[in-house]
C-alpha cells in the first residue's frame, strides 16, 4: 500500500520535479518524431502530477485521496497468482491500515471541502460493506484454517479503522467543511494545458458547450417527435425508459446484448476487434456502487495471466423500497443500456484497450493516458455506432419507431455529457454553488433531484468530466481532417483502427501523428 506519509510525500514530490527538470534539459528538436512524442507525453504526464501534488492538493484537501487507498477487490477477483499469495497480499496491505489513516490525520487540512468530505465518506462505508461481506466470501476458498484465521485478525484491523476514519471526518472535519473546491480561472487553465494540451480559455469552452448543448437539445426533441408528437419531449423519454429489464433480468439481458452489439461492429466493419477474448458482465463491487452506473475495469495493458475484464453493472439493492428499485432501472432501459454497452465495451472502452494491448506504442504510450481521449472516444462511439445503423433492421415504421428511441437515449446521455461540462468550468470558474449545478442538471438533461445533485457533486472534485464531451468533439474535428486528408483512400474502419494505434495520448498530440499538414495541427474544435 502506497506510504502516504509527509516524508514519503515530499520525496515523491522532489522525484518528479528531479524528472521535470532532467527533461527540460533535452534538446528536444535533436530527438526522432517518435521520441519527441514520447518526450512530450512524459513530460505532461510529469507535470500532471505535480500539479495534483500542488494545486489540487489531492494528499491535503481531498480525503477521497485515502478512502479509496485500500482497494482490494483486484485481490479476489483477478487470478495473477494463486490465491493463498492473493491472501497473505491482503493481509499485508490491511496490517498497514493504521499507518494509512494515520498519514490522512497529519495530511488532511483542518478545513476541507465539503461535498469531498461527504463522498469521502460514503466510499468509506462502502468499503466497510465490501470488508464485511464480499472480502471473507472471497478469500474462503484457499482453505487454509491457519491462513483464514491470520486474515480474520488483519480484517478487523482493517474494519476498525476504515470506521475510525469516518467517525473521524464526521466529527472533525465535517463540521468546519467549506465550500472552497473551486480551483478558479487560471488554475483550471493551467489543468487543462497540462492534462490535454488545450490552451484554450475556460469562456471558449464554455461557450462551445452552450452552443452544443442547445443543438442536442433540439436534437433530443426531434428524436421525441418522431415516437409521439403529441407528448412534450420529456414525457416521451421517460415513456422510453419504463421499457426496462427486472432486476433479477438485469445481467442476463445486458449480458445478451452485448453479444449482438459486437456481432454488429464486427460485420459492419466498424473497427478492428483485435481479440475474440470477451468482456465478462458482472455487478459492480459493492464499495463502487454508490459512485457508478456502470463502468469498465480492464487488466493492465502489460498482464499475461489475469487477461479477464469486466463490464461492471450496478444492481438494485435488496432493502430498497420498490419505488427506489424502479427509478434505479428506468435508466437501465433496454435503449439506454445498449448505449452504455457501446460506451464501456463495443467498439468503447473495451476494443480501445485491446487495441492499446495489441498496438506497436512504446511502453510509455501504452501507460500515459489522456482523460479526453478514453473517455471521449467511448461517447463518440456511442453517435457514431447509431449513424453507422445501428439497430439493426428493416426499413420499416416499427423499426424506424425502435430507431428513435435508441436515438433519444444516445442524445440523453449526450446531454448529461454536455451538461458536465458547462458545469465543471462554471463551479471551478464562474461561482456557480452545488445546488445551482444540480438545477442545471435538472433543467437541461432532464435529470431528477436526487442524480442531478450526485452528477452536480462530481464536478466538485472532478472538475475534467468536461472531457467526455471535450474529447468526442476534439475526434469529430480529427475524423473531418483526416478524411479530407486521406480522400478515397479514407474510410471508417482504417481511421478508427488508425486513432487507436497510438496508445491513448491527448487528443492534440495526436493531430501531430496522423495529419501531415503542420497548420491544421492547432485547430483542435
Amino acid at each position: 500500500i502506497t506510504d502516504f506519509s509527509r516524508a514519503s510525500l515530499n520525496a515523491e514530490l522532489r522525484r518528479l520535479k528531479g524528472f521535470d527538470e532532467q527533461l527540460a534539459y533535452l534538446d528536444s528538436t535533436k530527438l526522432t518524431r517518435e521520441a519527441q512524442f514520447d518526450y512530450r507525453l512524459l513530460q505532461s504526464t510529469i507535470r500532471s502530477e505535480i500539479f495534483s501534488f500542488e494545486q489540487m492538493e489531492s494528499y491535503t484537501r481531498n480525503p477521497m485521496t485515502y478512502a479509496q487507498a485500500m482497494d482490494l477487490t483486484q485481490y479476489i477477483k483477478r487470478d495473477f497468482a494463486p490465491l493463498a499469495q492473493r491472501v497473505k497480499s491482503i493481509i499485508a496491505i490491511q496490517k498497514q491500515t493504521p499507518l494509512l489513516f494515520s498519514a490522512a490525520r497529519m495530511n488532511l487540512q483542518p478545513v476541507l471541502p465539503r461535498p469531498l468530505i461527504e463522498t469521502a465518506i460514503d466510499i468509506a462505508e462502502g468499503q466497510m460493506a465490501f470488508l464485511e461481506k464480499d472480502l471473507p466470501v472471497g478469500v474462503q476458498p484457499v482453505g487454509d484454517a491457519a491462513l483464514l484465521a491470520e486474515f480474520e485478525a488483519a480484517n478487523r484491523i482493517a474494519l476498525t479503522e476504515v470506521s475510525n476514519y469516518i467517525a473521524w471526518l464526521k466529527s472533525e472535519r465535517l463540521t468546519k467543511a467549506n465550500n472552497s473546491y473551486p480551483l478558479g480561472r487560471e488554475k483550471f487553465r493551467e489543468f487543462m494545458r497540462l492534462t490535454e494540451h488545450v490552451d484554450l480559455t475556460p469562456e471558449q469552452i464554455l461557450e462551445l458547450g452552450l452552443a452544443e448543448l442547445k443543438a442536442e437539445q433540439q436534437r433530443f426533441a426531434e428524436a421525441a417527435r418522431l415516437i409521439d408528437p403529441n407528448k412534450p419531449a420529456i414525457d416521451v423519454f421517460k415513456a422510453v425508459q419504463k421499457d426496462h429489464p427486472t432486476a433479477e433480468g438485469l445481467l442476463p439481458d445486458t449480458r445478451q446484448n452485448l453479444e449482438a452489439i459486437r456481432s454488429f461492429v464486427a460485420e459492419r466493419d466498424i473497427v478492428t476487434i483485435p481479440s475474440e477474448v470477451r468482456i465478462r458482465v458482472e455487478e459492480t463491487p459493492p464499495p463502487f456502487r454508490r459512485t457508478s452506473f456502470a463502468s469498465m475495469d480492464a487488466p493492465g495493458v502489460f498482464e499475461t495471466n489475469a487477461t479477464e475484464a469486466y463490464y461492471y453493472v450496478t444492481p438494485t439493492e435488496l432493502e430498497w423500497p420498490e419505488n427506489q428499485k424502479e427509478e434505479w432501472l428506468t435508466a437501465f432501459n433496454y435503449y439506454t443500456t445498449d448505449i452504455v454497452t457501446i460506451h464501456e465495451a463495443y467498439p468503447g472502452h473495451y476494443v480501445q484497450f485491446l487495441a492499446l494491448k495489441d498496438s506497436r506504442a512504446s511502453r510509455l504510450a501504452k501507460i500515459a493516458s489522456s482523460y479526453a481521449f478514453g473517455e471521449g472516444w467511448a461517447h463518440y462511439t456511442e453517435q457514431m455506432l447509431l449513424e453507422e445503423g445501428f439497430p439493426p433492421g428493416n426499413d420499416d415504421a416499427e423499426h424506424k419507431l425502435r430507431a428513435a428511441k435508441y436515438r433519444i437515449a444516445q442524445s440523453d446521455e449526450a446531454l448529461l455529457r454536455l451538461c458536465r461540462l458547462c458545469c465543471s468550468i462554471k463551479m471551478h470558474t464562474q461561482g456557480m454553488s452545488v445546488d445551482d449545478a444540480t438545477k442545471f442538471f435538472m433543467d437541461n438533461c432532464y435529470y431528477e433531484e436526487k442524480t442531478a445533485r450526485q452528477e452536480a457533486v462530481r464536478g466538485t472534485f472532478d472538475p475534467g468530466y468536461l472531457n467526455y464531451t471535450l474529447g468526442k468533439l476534439m475526434i469529430l474535428k480529427l475524423r473531418r481532417d483526416w478524411q479530407a486528408q486521406e480522400g478515397a483512400r479514407y474510410s471508417l474502419q482504417r481511421f478508427h483502427d488508425e486513432l487507436l494505434r497510438y496508445g491513448a495520448p491527448p487528443v492534440p498530440l495526436l493531430r501531430e501523428r496522423m495529419l501531415k499538414e503542420p497548420g491544421l495541427w492547432p485547430e483542435i474544435l
